[in-house]
């Protein structure tokens, strides 16, 4: 078990199992089929990020360095949260990037699906969270990974 403190960008606390890509996460490619179809799990669908292609990432804990793509980014993550297709948290190593911030609060104001947001989270974290560990969050930016 260890311990790791970030920066809050949306609040929130939960426990759920890890989903880990060492790549950019491309929020339209990976998420366009469980937004067009009846994909509950979210699949990822994105063909070039392999630590993550076809695995479901709706109610876990994404673990990433950060988001890439479009612009439209930042309204399929808050689309993926008011269809509760969301993953439970999103745990950046890095600082995060603009349109996943922008997605993140917006599904924080305007949905009622409560998804903590963590970033700079550093490498030691990237290193050492693995694919099904257990992720705990706490208000304060605790992320702890068992």
């Amino acid at each position: 078990m260890k311990e790791f403190k970030g920066r809050v960008i949306t609040p929130g606390t939960c426990v759920s199992e890890a989903v880990v890509s060492h790549r950019g996460f491309n929020t339209l490619a990976s998420l366009q089929k469980a937004l067009q179809f009846v994909d509950k799990s979210a699949k990822v669908g994105d063909q070039n990020n392999p630590d993550l292609f076809g695995k479901p990432i709706a109610g876990k804990a994404l673990c990433l360095p950060q988001t890439i793509g479009s612009t439209t980014g930042g309204l399929v993550l808050y689309c993926s949260a008011v269809m509760k297709r969301n993953p439970a948290a999103m745990l950046f190593y890095n600082p995060i990037d603009s349109l996943a911030c922008a997605g993140a609060v917006l599904a924080s104001v305007w949905s009622d699906t409560a998804m903590p947001v963590i970033d700079n989270l550093g490498k030691e974290f990237e290193d050492y969270v693995k694919d099904g560990m257990k992720i705990t969050i706490k208000d304060d930016g605790i992320v702890i990974v068992e």
